[in-house]
């Protein structure tokens, strides 16, 4: 779901479409929306599971400030989803705890 005709913001501007792998699915998302925007646009809530009691988080502070969003980027492990614009190709894994670097 997004908001395509904001009551203040406005119109949604058109973006390029381009297409992301999220847990080895392809997704569609705007080239340079954020990526936690992107994921919850196509109906992904959680995006980490917590080390000790693997609990679920996703989208908390929205601005970078916490650590709640954070998932494994083109390898790279806790990557803040909300303030990471989206690019063509992007492979996004769902983090378990503190995550693992991946060797490409």
């Amino acid at each position: 779901m997004r908001i395509k005709n904001h009551p203040i913001l406005g119109k949604m501007e058109e973006k390029k479409k381009v297409k992301i792998y999220v847990d080895d699915k392809e997704m569609e998302a705007y080239e340079g929306e954020m990526v936690a925007s992107a994921l919850l646009a196509n109906g992904k809530k959680v995006f980490r599971l917590t080390k000790k009691e693997k609990r679920p988080r996703g989208v908390f502070c929205a601005i970078g400030r916490c650590t709640d969003c954070v998932m494994i980027v083109n390898g790279i492990p806790n990557i803040r989803t909300c303030i990471t614009p989206v690019q063509e190709g992007m492979e996004i894994e769902t983090q378990k705890g503190f995550g693992e670097w991946k060797k490409k």
